[in-house]
């Protein structure tokens, strides 16, 4: 080869290096932070990160299962709620999950993948296969006061609930005039029916739709008609007992959803007391206004902020930290689920690793899906990438 043609060749070759160098360069958008792009496939994999009940292991987005198909905006929606009272490691995402807030999903699921990192939840030792239940926020008819139709009470706390802990049982309440006593004009409000009411105490929370005319008997509401919140405030300290599996376990039926107690009380009236009497623990409610802005809204989870329907989760806080987004799949003959959700709440039967409760939403529907729904769960957090100047968060052991 001659001089001259070696010459040619690789001064041909700087050209159009440096063409190509421009045209990359020009590809790229004016504003890098408008939409930031995924992080380098050539990066080093992050750690496990371990926790007081689980272990989460980095893994691709591509095990996402359905993650182009959800409609982030309603997830986004929770997510905001939770950038209200954000762990620290959030703070910087949350200032941008707020910008990002009207963007279109696809840009969502980039913003995603370029900010946080994927971490499947496992179990520290044995191999979990994880469990979905749903829970909801009743709403029921009732009066201010004791009616003909309404004569099943929902109570304040008694004023000498913290000097006594366990305080009396729910047979105690019933039967024991010094109990009685105590909560005498404790009542908030007065409901039909007595399994309704044991419902609403083990959701924790619930609406109160008030009759029109408080204190006539057979008054119902009507449209327009009030309606008040009972959320959670504390219980009389006994243990929580299934009545579900009371039943089951007296080989009354076979069917343990609220559907299925029903009907069973529908067949068996004479022995409602017997039933409710076998779970001692009642829990006292505190009253919350429900204004416009809170009627397609829950009530407040144990983070603080208010429950997005199809959109909150409870957790167990020793696996997962309230406020993070966590991607849920779980098929099943209920519903199968592949979404966005949030964890914003926890409960006594929350427990473990792979664990989740979903908030189906509020009344009759949403309540038909929770007295239902039980079926397998896979999670992943999403946490911020090492690139977001965060760390691994320290192994949680509050509880609820």
């Amino acid at each position: 080869m001659t001089v001259w043609w070696q010459a040619w060749i690789v001064g041909t070759a700087a050209v159009c290096a440096q063409l190509m160098g421009c045209a990359a360069s020009l590809a790229q958008p004016k504003d890098m932070d408008a939409v930031p792009t995924a992080q380098s496939q050539t990066a080093a994999p992050p750690a496990p990160i371990i926790q007081a009940k689980s272990r989460w292991l980095p893994v691709p987005w591509s095990e996402l299962p359905g993650l182009n198909d959800d409609p982030l905006f309603e997830a986004w929606n929770a997510w905001l709620k939770s950038c209200e009272k954000p762990l620290p490691i959030f703070s910087q995402v949350c200032r941008d999950v707020r910008r990002m807030s009207i963007s279109s999903s696809q840009e969502q699921v980039t913003w995603l993948k370029a900010r946080l990192q994927a971490y499947r939840v496992e179990a520290p030792l044995a191999d979990d296969p994880g469990l979905l239940t749903a829970y909801f926020e009743p709403v029921l008819q009732g009066s201010r006061t004791a009616t003909v139709d309404f004569k099943v009470p929902l109570y304040r706390p008694p004023a000498g609930l913290a000097l006594r802990k366990p305080w009396f049982s729910r047979k105690d309440i019933d039967t024991l005039p010094e109990a009685q006593a105590a909560l005498k004009g404790r009542e908030i409000a007065w409901v039909a029916d007595a399994i309704d009411a044991l419902v609403l105490h083990i959701q924790g929370s619930g609406r109160i739709q008030l009759a029109s005319a408080p204190g006539a008997a057979g008054a119902m509401p009507a449209a327009g008609a009030e309606q008040i919140r009972l959320a959670y405030d504390s219980t009389n300290g006994q243990a929580y007992k299934s009545v579900g599996r009371w039943l089951l376990d007296q080989n009354e039926i076979r069917d343990a959803t609220w559907p299925g107690i029903k009907a069973w009380v529908a067949q068996n009236p004479q022995r409602l007391q017997e039933l409710l009497w076998s779970n001692p623990r009642v829990v006292f409610f505190r009253e919350e206004a429900v204004n416009a802005a809170d009627s397609q809204t829950g009530p407040r989870g144990a983070q603080g902020v208010p429950l997005t329907p199809g959109r909150s989760i409870a957790v167990d806080p020793g696996s997962i930290p309230y406020g993070t987004p966590v991607w849920l799949s779980s098929p099943g003959p209920q519903i199968s689920l592949n979404k966005l959700v949030i964890a914003q709440d926890t409960g006594s039967a929350i427990t473990g690793a792979v664990r989740a409760d979903y908030f189906a939403g509020m009344g009759a529907e949403a309540g038909e899906l929770a007295g239902r729904l039980k079926q397998p769960l896979r999670l992943w957090v999403l946490w911020p990438r090492p690139a977001e100047k965060s760390t691994a968060p320290a192994p949680l052991n509050t509880s609820p």
